[in-house]
């Protein structure tokens, strides 16, 4: 009987310890095999490609967010 005690109590010890891991869910969670690339782009200029936000050196602009897919397994760029 003790040990059937302890072997639930140290279940629900463990299930508890690992759903509670973090403050925060979902910053637990890693990418499976996509990561997100935020690159911003002036929509008069798209040659002008940065990847903080800003204005537009040529115009002046605000330059506007374009996010990007990349593929963990071949590393190409879809959009």
């Amino acid at each position: 009987m003790k040990t059937t005690i302890l072997f639930l109590s140290m279940a629900v010890a463990t299930l508890f310890t690992t759903s509670c891991g973090g403050e925060n869910g979902a910053a637990d969670e890693t990418p499976s095999s996509t990561t997100e690339k935020v690159e911003y782009t002036c929509p008069m200029h798209p040659e002008v490609i940065t990847n903080e936000p800003g204005d537009c050196p040529k115009c002046g602009m605000p330059v506007e967010k374009k996010e990007m897919k990349m593929d963990g397994a071949d590393s190409t760029m879809k959009m």
